[in-house]
């Protein structure tokens, strides 16, 4: 198929949803699709406009200066689709882009499909805005309506947002690349680096350094946990606007910067228990990444966890909101640290039947459904319940 591929964020910014795009981009061109990447030009990078790739002009995120958002007309989509009409339209962010995508696709009759990655909807509360959160829930509820298809990770995150209204949802999951998160990548001398000894419990947050990650209460856990096992570390993977004062805030826990590739699979394996107090994730592709990296997890029983971190098997679960007994569950793990052998081979074993190619046969399937629908004039099969 021809496929436009829409997306507000793509590296070199480093962030779940970016990295998960670019691995989708990648499959889909795998399999033979021509896929046209539209995204927003970032800092330095050179204007491009071909049949592979459109740079939109763009402009920094208020709250999030490192981020960018895309800025184009729909009359210029539907331009350049008059010469070369794409069979499907993808959004995979809810940003201006996105509209302009959306509206330029439904005037010219082309079937177009989105991903919910991100509550934004529940943003507003770490940034003192509760009262924006009905209005951002609409504008997402607008734009998702407006397509043939939303794609969703987890059938809880299916079941929110039917209750919000939205419509034509379907679960396609996410995977993990269990080769290059794994424990045989534990590295000893990372380990001492840290000051831990073998049998020193690690605890691990990797993940965007902001306020609605809720990273206080991982680092609270930590203090916690140090209190009974002053040995204990604690090692934070990411960077974002609230790391400096984060950083002064809890001397004690170690910030090493936002990491890729081998550097980042060592940090997991080296760790013990991996610490997502996040609410706001859709789903949290760090919690697969820990797993098969042989960690233990700590997390509310939400996203991610909650699909495939089973409690006192291969992780702890915390309710949802429960900030103490979060705590407690991190204490518990780190106090029996030396037999913690038996959940972190449980979670690797967990993490070893969420495969990518599995993922990405559900979402191309799902993008050729709704092609095919829109093509034949089928608007039921195009727009299921």
């Amino acid at each position: 198929m021809r496929i436009v591929y829409v997306t507000e964020t793509y590296p070199p910014e480093l962030n779940g949803v970016a990295l998960t795009v670019e691995r989708t981009v990648r499959h889909l061109r795998s399999r033979g699709h021509e896929v046209q990447l539209v995204r927003p030009r970032q800092p330095g990078e050179l204007a491009r406009r071909d049949d592979e790739e459109w740079r939109t002009r763009g402009a920094p995120l208020p709250m999030y200066r490192d981020l960018r958002f895309g800025l184009a007309l729909a009359r210029s989509f539907r331009a350049q689709w008059q010469g070369r009409r794409p069979q499907l339209v993808h959004v995979a962010t809810p940003g201006p882009l996105a509209w302009a995508a959306v509206r330029a696709a439904r005037s010219l009759g082309i079937a177009v499909t989105s991903d919910f990655r991100t509550n934004f909807h529940q943003y507003s509360h770490y940034y003192g805005l509760g009262w924006v959160e009905p209005l951002v829930c609409a504008y997402l509820r607008g734009l998702h309506n407006r397509t043939h298809r939303t794609l969703v990770p987890t059938q809880a995150v299916r079941r929110e947002l039917a209750r919000c209204g939205f419509e034509r949802l379907v679960v396609v999951g996410r995977g993990v690349d269990a080769r290059c998160f794994s424990p045989q990548h534990r590295s000893a001398a990372l380990r001492a680096a840290w000051g831990a000894r073998d049998g020193t419990p690690v605890l691990l947050y990797v993940g965007r350094l902001a306020a609605e990650k809720n990273v206080p209460l991982a680092l609270r856990a930590f203090e916690a946990v140090r209190r009974q096992r002053p040995d204990a570390q604690m090692v934070v993977v990411g960077d974002g606007p609230m790391r400096r004062r984060w950083e002064r805030e809890f001397p004690a826990a170690r910030f090493v910067g936002a990491l890729r590739g081998e550097a980042l699979a060592r940090h997991y394996a080296s760790a013990d228990i991996f610490l997502f107090p996040s609410l706001t994730d859709t789903f949290g592709n760090v919690v697969l990444e820990a797993m098969a990296s042989g960690l233990a997890v700590v997390s509310y029983d939400a996203g991610a966890a909650s699909e495939h971190v089973d409690d006192r098997d291969n992780g702890l679960l915390a309710p949802p909101g429960e900030e103490a007994a979060f705590i407690d569950a991190a204490r518990s793990l780190a106090l029996q640290h030396p037999r913690l052998d038996w959940m972190r081979t449980r979670a690797r074993q967990a993490a070893l039947h969420a495969s990518w190619p599995a993922v990405f046969d559900r979402f191309e399937a799902h993008l050729r459904e709704a092609a095919h629908a829109v093509e034949t004039s089928d608007a039921r099969s195009a727009c299921p319940a």
